[in-house]
């Protein structure tokens, strides 16, 4: 489900619990739902709450390995596998448990 709301930043797509926050949904396409799904499929393995606290400490950790807040958000193990694999479109369908995992420690 997409919601618009007026508080995202333009060309942004939030995923809460699954559902996907965005200014406007004009620019989202497969690829970005895909990105998203991939979201959420962490987020299960994870059963949600955990998935935000250790999605922002790794955050916090990649910032003071990072020059930038953006470098240390595209280094997040969560958003490398989702990166990688968003222009997957069956990527989910043979997804391994726990997949991010593998991307913690590459640089």
């Amino acid at each position: 489900m997409i919601i618009t709301n007026k508080l995202i930043p333009q060309g942004i797509c939030l995923n809460l619990f699954g559902t996907f926050w965005t200014r406007n949904p004009n620019w989202i396409d497969k690829y970005v739902i895909n990105h998203e799904r991939i979201h959420t499929a962490q987020q299960r393995e994870l059963l949600f709450i955990p998935f935000y606290i250790v999605y922002l400490i790794e955050w916090c950790i990649r910032r003071f390995q990072h020059s930038s807040w953006r470098q240390a958000y595209y280094n997040i193990s969560f958003e490398r596998e989702a990166y990688k694999h968003g222009d997957n479109l069956t990527y989910l369908k043979n997804r391994k448990l726990y997949s991010w995992i593998d991307f913690i420690t590459q640089r």
